[in-house]
């Protein structure tokens, strides 16, 4: 297997999960800092009854791992240097908006937050990667909810558009490739994290704060959300023409299979793929709101309106490329209730897959559901594809020998980057491959360190205890061997 010599071979992590330094140098409270857990219900937020606003009041009883998570903020040359040693040529990684914008509604920008990433992201270059950087990784300011309700408020498109284009500004010249929001489709099944919503106005239940979020908030803001991202691309490319902006979706729902030839499960697995993924798909990329939404908002008795001038703006501003993770498939059957977690949607059980991940987690692993994604995608968009997280979470610890021996990772890695190369064979355009998580970071779905996914061990465990120590586990050298050799030693 042969990849083009500009292909980008690299890792993905977010702030979030790996910075630590959670109330460091200016830095305030996101949403993800009052979670353990990202499909956590219980966010620490309760209501004031003397403000009636909520206010953050964290569980004493819990531990939040993310507050320190493996220490990032002041090891990343430590880390990246690691990384280069494996050949990366890409790396991505998110800048926590608190960091930039403490609050999120300050006119001027935190300084200490701007160096620290003009810093991290030329060190980036330094080694030859080039910084893959996501705006916006479940990172809202947390006083953005509790003052403003989040992204339901169009009033969080000025705060936005003075975030960006900030940041723009003071990265000219060192990062050229940014993504918007990560998994902005997860908006409907996390509204708190991937939404960035809280109603604050007329809760329905004060102790739910989650729950208490109301349908029409979430299209709000998904309404808002799709100005957002058009703005942004607007305003890229009249600050920095070398930019690139693409969005960042979830798309192992792209790969929900009917389970049988039952046309009733193939129209089901079509309208899967349409409300989880294509409904911020088409808009990103096509810059057309979808007909079939109005069945949708007609269902969950919402309005949902754009005015002439957003339809032109949505129109006009249509991403460079599109990026997305792919984790595993499912198969849909009118019997059994679709859901999800933070690997995709879970459906039935997919008798032809003789391959999971162990457990506890168990994942199902379809590396050729990653060579169909690639394709629907393409088919669809005919956009440069981006892979910006794929990977496998194990429950590992160092052996005798001070290593881990993770050959399923090594399996895993294999066979989805083999399947890369067949759907560039049938024609997609894909740019690159961003393993997610080649450190062990803070797991977002779980919030745990457990769960791991590097390539890179980390001494920290569930209870907090830990060295933060890094060692290399097998599938370091593995995957410095397909890089080195472009494919070639696969």
């Amino acid at each position: 297997m042969d990849f083009p010599k500009n292909f980008l071979w690299g890792g993905a992590i977010a702030a979030n999960q790996y910075e630590g330094a959670w109330l460091e140098d200016g830095k305030q409270p996101n949403v993800t800092d009052v979670l353990v857990g990202i499909m956590s219900k219980d966010p620490g937020i309760r209501w004031n009854d003397a403000t009636q606003k909520y206010e953050m009041a964290l569980d004493d009883s819990k531990v939040y791992l993310s507050h320190e998570a493996v220490d990032g903020y002041h090891r990343y040359k430590e880390d990246l240097k690691l990384m280069k040693g494996m050949g990366f040529n890409a790396f991505r990684t998110s800048i926590a908006w608190g960091r930039i914008f403490p609050k999120g509604d300050e006119d001027e920008p935190n300084e200490k937050g701007l160096a620290f990433y003009e810093e991290m992201f030329s060190y980036m270059r330094k080694l030859g990667m080039e910084p893959v950087i996501t705006l916006s990784h479940y990172e809202t300011p947390l006083h953005l909810l509790t003052e403003y309700g989040g992204w339901s408020n169009p009033k969080l498109l000025e705060f936005w558009e003075r975030y960006v284009s900030t940041v723009f500004r003071r990265f000219k010249g060192i990062v050229k490739i940014y993504l918007t929001f990560n998994e902005v489709n997860a908006l409907f099944r996390m509204p708190f994290v991937a939404g960035g919503v809280l109603t604050v106005d007329h809760p329905k239940d004060v102790s739910d704060p989650i729950g208490s979020t109301t349908l029409q908030d979430q299209w709000n803001a998904y309404h808002n959300f799709l100005v957002a991202n058009a703005r942004t691309v607007q305003l890229a490319r009249g600050i920095d023409e070398e930019i690139q902006v693409g969005c960042m979706l979830t798309c192992s729902g792209v790969a929900t299979y009917p389970y049988d030839c039952n046309p009733v499960n193939v129209l089901g697995a079509m309208e899967a793929q349409r409300q989880n993924i294509f409904y911020f798909g088409d808009p990103f990329c096509l810059g057309i709101i979808p007909t079939y939404l109005n069945k949708r908002w007609a269902k969950d008795d919402v309005t949902v309106s754009f005015t002439e001038a957003e339809r032109k703006l949505i129109r006009e501003n249509t991403v460079d490329f599109f990026s997305f993770s792919y984790y595993r498939s499912t198969a849909y059957d009118e019997t059994d209730e679709l859901f999800a977690d933070t690997g995709g949607m879970i459906g039935k059980e997919n008798p032809f897959l003789k391959d999971a991940a162990p457990k506890p987690w168990g994942w199902p692993v379809d590396p050729d559901g990653l060579r169909y994604t690639l394709n629907v995608l393409y088919d669809r968009y005919h956009l440069p594809l981006l892979i910006v997280e794929n990977g496998v979470g194990l429950d590992e610890n160092l052996d005798e020998n001070g290593t881990i021996e993770d050959d399923f990772r090594i399996h895993y890695i294999e066979e989805h980057i083999k399947n890369v190369a067949k759907a560039m064979e049938d024609g997609v355009d894909c740019r690159g491959y961003l393993y997610w998580g080649p450190i062990d970071v803070v797991s977002a779905g779980t919030g745990e360190m457990k769960k791991r996914y590097g390539f890179v061990y980390v001494d920290r465990f569930n209870d907090g205890h830990g060295t933060l120590e890094r060692a290399k586990k097998k599938s370091y050298d593995r995957y410095r061997e397909i890089i080195e050799s472009n494919g070639a030693a696969l």
